[in-house]
Formats: structure tokens, C-alpha cells, sequence
């Protein structure tokens, strides 16, 4: 589409179309969808009152600097960086949440991470229940079981420094800072315990892999959040971690690749230090969620 002219296009309307269709050549997935929250952004709207707006024909007169923001944000979107990063916020567990490049954009599938994590919780009692998130990234997990437990505290770990710095502010966005303490580490080497619940979405694509990945995962999103670079797999270590931290009981609630789910589960079988182990499937049916408790 030519920039130059849609800078003085008669509004809304005109634009979100045009954009949408140069989008849609450029191999984007869901080209309106995409429009629409970018303009929403630079409108300071939410999508919705915007679809809403076009849709009863009020095709409101863009400024120019919010419409060459816009073509702007499109033109970086054609480029497939994500839509995420290009607002600076994903929704996840219907709670707002800032990302930046630094981490990895929140996805719909590990809310089930959080599902399962809140279902093996113990009781509320006098004493607060302890969780560490592995590789917290944003702090979405972290952040939303802290949200829906006040008697949680979690240990939020990750080897990025920048990455924490954003969870810190997301947690401060909802009020959970007190509640949700920030640790720079590698898995869960420096925690003691006891803890009650280990959960994690932890990088488990292999490098060989990657090619396989849409673009706007592989070429934006960090590496070190994507890839299992070590030889005998994350889990194996994290898994270990795990064992060593946990109550007898506790449980391990950790996302996972489809592909290897079964030898997720042979690994905590053969090491004797896990029951009740299984797999949960997400809402495509995709086996997800590891699961287990450690053994007395």
C-alpha cells in the first residue's frame, strides 16, 4: 500500500482496510485481527470500542501522526515482528501484562500451566504455600497464581536480568510485588526449599527445530526462552531440581513439547523420586502439561 497517500486517507476505516490487505500479501496470518489492534493501539482504544466504531460507519479523521504511527507499526508488522511486541502487552490469564523482546510473548496454551498449578495447591492454612516459576520470563505464571492466591508466595527464577526487570513491573502492574520474589539463576540451582508446587514453561525446541518455527517466533522472540540446548535435555536437570526442593506430595506442573511427552515420562519414572506422573492435553488436544508429585 502507498504509505504516503494513507497519511492523508479520509479515516479509519480506509485505513484498516488498506493496511489489512497489504498485511494479508505479505503472508500474515490474521491481517484484520492484526490491524485493528494496531490502530486500536495508537488510538488509544480498545479493539473492541474501534470495531464497534466501524462497524455502525463512524469512520473518524485520523491525525496525521497517529496514522503514520500506525503505517508505521504495519509496516513492522509485514516485517513479522509480533504484534505483542510491537504494542508492548499481551493478555494472559485476562490479566495485562508488558512484554518487551526480552521475553517470551505469553501464550494461551501455558494458562493451562496455570489451571493445573492452582488444582495441586494445598489448602489455605496459617502458613503461606511456596512455589518457584522456573524461567518466569514476563512473570505471567508467577503473577497469575499470585493473583488468584493471596496466601501464595512465589519465587520467580531466571537466567535473563532484563527479562526480570519486566516481571518486575508486571508485578507491581497488579499489586503482587510483595508476594513474588525475583531471583536471577540457573533453573533451580540456588533454591532450598521446602516448596509445595514447582511450576515452569521452560525452553524445550531443539536448534534443529527451528526452521520449523513460524518467523515471528524464530526471528524475534529470544533464544534463550525457545531452545533446549542441553544434551540430555532441560527437563532432566529441572526435573532434579525439582525432586530436591519439593515436600513429599509437592508437585511439578511443567509445559512441554507434544513430541516428547513420552519420554518425559519415562525420565521421571526411571529416576524413582516421582508417582502420579501423566501428561494433560491443552484445548487442541495437544499433549501439554507434565505433571507429577514427589514420591515420600
Amino acid at each position: 500500500m502507498s504509505r504516503a497517500a494513507n497519511v492523508t486517507a479520509s479515516g479509519a476505516a480506509h485505513l484498516l482496510t488498506s493496511a489489512a490487505a497489504s498485511l494479508a500479501a505479505h503472508g500474515i496470518e490474521s491481517p484484520r485481527l492484526d490491524a485493528e489492534v494496531l490502530l486500536a493501539h495508537c488510538l488509544g482504544v480498545s479493539r473492541n470500542a474501534l470495531v464497534v466504531e466501524v462497524a455502525a460507519g463512524r469512520d473518524r479523521a485520523l491525525p496525521p501522526e497517529v496514522a503514520r504511527r500506525f503505517l508505521d507499526l504495519i509496516a513492522r508488522r509485514e516485517r513479522r515482528e509480533p504484534v505483542a511486541y510491537l504494542t508492548g502487552h499481551k493478555e494472559f490469564w485476562s490479566l495485562d501484562f508488558e512484554v518487551t523482546p526480552d521475553v517470551l510473548i505469553p501464550r494461551p496454551e501455558t494458562e493451562h500451566v496455570v489451571e493445573r498449578a492452582l488444582a495441586m495447591l494445598p489448602p489455605a492454612g496459617p502458613a503461606p504455600v511456596r512455589v518457584a516459576d522456573v524461567g518466569t520470563g514476563s512473570g505471567a505464571i508467577a503473577i497469575a497464581l499470585a493473583h488468584e492466591r493471596r496466601d501464595v508466595r512465589v519465587l520467580a527464577l531466571d537466567r535473563s536480568a532484563e527479562a526480570l526487570e519486566v516481571a518486575r513491573r508486571n508485578a507491581r502492574r497488579h499489586g503482587v510485588e510483595g508476594r513474588v520474589d525475583f531471583v536471577r539463576a540457573d533453573l533451580l540451582e540456588p533454591v532450598r526449599g521446602p516448596l509445595h508446587v514447582v511450576v515452569a514453561n521452560p525452553p524445550y525446541i531443539r536448534r534443529d527445530e527451528a526452521e520449523d518455527l513460524m518467523p515471528d517466533v524464530r526471528d524475534w522472540e529470544p533464544g534463550i526462552a525457545l531452545y533446549d540446548d542441553e544434551p540430555e535435555g532441560i527437563l532432566a536437570r529441572l526435573a532434579a531440581g525439582a525432586a530436591r526442593v519439593l515436600i513429599p506430595g509437592g508437585s511439578l506442573v511443567i509445559e512441554i513439547a507434544d513430541a516428547r511427552s513420552d519420554d518425559a515420562l519415562a525420565h521421571l519414572a526411571s529416576t524413582g523420586l516421582w508417582r502420579d506422573a501423566g501428561v494433560a492435553p491443552d484445548h487442541a488436544g495437544r499433549r501439554r502439561i507434565l505433571i507429577a508429585r514427589r514420591s515420600a
